[in-house]
């Protein structure tokens, strides 16, 4: 068995990102996802010598990591509703109106996506937050690329109505 260890500041800087937005996917919340992402480091480099390139690649081993924090987290706490401002980056938003509409927009997505199940919500997360590929979260997940892949699709789809539900209620409202 190989348990042959990439170099630590390649693989850092490589997957630092991915494993944040996975995060802030997950919590939707900024401080939370880098705590998260930290131990997530933390718990790797404590169990490098765990890691065996015959079972994983060194990402899908990471993600597992990552996956397991996510759940302790968790467990630790109950999933909360929670300001998403750093969830998408707002690019050159021209007046309060648009600032504000964007704001409600990404807090409708983090509601819904909040709103599924957790299997719905990490498929989420690993393919949008930490953008993996189908191959990748089946790994992780111990699932088939296709099933990955027609959950994803579903879930998406879910997503979409439960917003148009929400605009449509909130239509009747006004």
């Amino acid at each position: 068995m190989s348990h042959s260890i990439p170099d630590w500041d390649t693989v850092f800087e490589e997957q630092l990102p991915r494993i944040y937005n996975y995060f802030v996917y997950r919590v939707n919340h900024r401080q939370t996802a880098e705590d998260l992402t930290a131990t997530t480091f933390e718990r790797a480099w404590s169990s490098r010598e765990n890691y065996c390139a015959d079972i994983a690649s060194f990402s899908t081993w990471l993600f597992t990591i990552a996956h397991r924090v996510a759940i302790d987290h968790y467990r630790k706490r109950q999933p909360k509703l929670v300001d998403i401002d750093n969830l998408y980056h707002l690019a050159g938003a021209e007046s309060p109106e648009n600032v504000i509409h964007a704001q409600f927009e990404k807090e409708r997505l983090a509601n819904a996506i909040a709103s599924l199940p957790e299997r719905e919500q990490e498929i989420i997360a690993l393919k949008y937050g930490a953008e993996l590929n189908n191959i990748q979260i089946a790994e992780l997940l111990n699932l088939s690329p296709s099933n990955v892949g027609t959950i994803a699709h579903r879930t998406v789809e879910q997503i979409r109505r439960i917003l148009i539900q929400q605009e449509v209620k909130h239509a009747h409202e006004k």
